[in-house]
């Protein structure tokens, strides 16, 4: 794959000299879906499929950027003193964003740099293509300009670019998990305080298996930003009364005495999922720490249910998939992962039992829906680095 990546640099930009090589993983979340711009808790874990970039520092003052998953496009150039978004340039605007977002936060970046991207996350199947892409531009302009910047900066940095830059008002969970990712360990992040936990995933004889729905969703045309409007103009209404900073610091009592504040009935159930999914999420860490599986997995379930009723973020594709999954042998639990709309589901599947449940499932899945779904038997990688 290196020397893939490495001869195909060379290829496109038409040069000798040797590029610098990085990458930056996938990610899916476990639990804790919707509460990372609520203050809330997130569970997710990098993956061992994402984004590879080539790269290397040119004399003039010009990025180029070439992607194999979009080859149509070409070289997309672009120069460092017109950082702009533009809507022709798709899927380059990730990178641009992140360095537009550099260079605004004062870092040198003085030269300009030819990048290769190779990506082997299924584009808009939920599992942050787009956040890989950022933090692997991220990684790589550190690497090239030796800029001081921690791991933790450069995830606030591609948010803060995907936020203003792109347009789509995500959270922190994202560009935390895959540049903090930690091989077998999934991430307990509070994205009130960014104080977070690694955990041990140890399965034993289960696995995780992401099944894609082959629905394509796009973040920033979706319901997406809705979603988090709705639940801030929540918050607004709660916080006439109480003195909170944010729906993730609600328990359940607080919740139940106080919803009556929020003034429209679509808000309240968008809240109700945001307080009670952050708490899911607590409770089902605590579960895994002691290896019960059936309670994490019943949680699982519990989150897609709310995600389905009080969220409304699924749609025919994941619930035919998770409720399908529900009725297999050997499954502890399965739900709807990242933002809806299509994208991924994430099961718990006994291993014994990981043949029948993809066969099963992937059968009456194209039976329903008339395409099929991709699936996945997922290891848990390391984040963002140098290779």
């Amino acid at each position: 794959m290196k020397d893939i990546l490495l001869k195909d640099f060379e290829i496109v930009f038409n040069t000798t000299e040797k590029a610098q090589l990085f990458f930056a993983p996938g990610r899916v979340n476990l639990i804790g879906e919707h509460t990372d711009y609520n203050g809330g808790y997130v569970f997710p874990c990098a993956l061992t499929f994402g984004t590879y970039a080539a790269a290397r520092r040119i004399d003039e003052p010009i990025i180029r950027v070439y992607s194999k998953n979009f080859e149509s496009l070409g070289i997309v150039e672009f120069r460092l003193e017109k950082l702009e978004y533009e809507a022709e340039h798709k899927w380059a605007n990730y990178p641009k964003g992140v360095i537009h977002n550099f260079i605004r936060k004062g870092f040198i970046i003085n030269n300009g740099i030819e990048v290769l991207y190779d990506g082997n996350i299924p584009n808009g199947a939920g599992l942050s293509s787009s956040a890989s892409i950022e933090m692997v531009t991220a990684v790589l302009l550190r690497n090239l300009f030796d800029l001081n910047i921690d791991m933790v900066g450069m995830a606030r940095l591609c948010q803060e670019a995907e936020n203003n830059f792109i347009g789509v008002n995500c959270g922190i969970m994202d560009q935390f998990a895959i540049g903090m990712g930690k091989k077998d360990h999934a991430v307990l992040l509070d994205t009130n305080t960014l104080k977070y936990e690694y955990v041990k995933i140890a399965l034993n004889n289960a696995s995780i298996v992401i099944a894609n729905s082959n629905k394509r969703r796009g973040l920033a045309d979706s319901k997406y930003n809705e979603r988090r409007s709705q639940c801030e103009r929540a918050l607004k209404d709660l916080q006439k009364k109480l003195n909170i900073r944010s729906l993730g610091e609600m328990n359940e009592i607080q919740f139940e005495s106080n919803k009556s504040l929020i003034e429209s009935e679509i808000n309240i159930k968008r809240a109700t999922h945001a307080v009670y999914e952050n708490l899911r999420t607590i409770k089902a860490v605590e579960a895994l720490k002691v290896n019960d599986f059936a309670t994490f997995g019943r949680l699982m379930n519990e989150s897609h249910i709310s995600l389905r009723d009080d969220y409304e973020v699924t749609g025919i594709e994941l619930d035919t998939l998770v409720e399908l999954a529900w009725k297999q042998k050997g499954v502890f639990g399965s739900r709807m992962t990242g933002a809806g709309f299509g994208g991924c589901t994430v099961s718990i599947v006994i291993n014994d039992d990981i043949e029948e449940f993809i066969k099963n499932v992937g059968d009456e899945y194209e039976k329903r829906i008339g395409y099929t779904a991709s699936f996945y038997v997922a290891q848990i990688g390391n984040g963002a680095g140098k290779l």
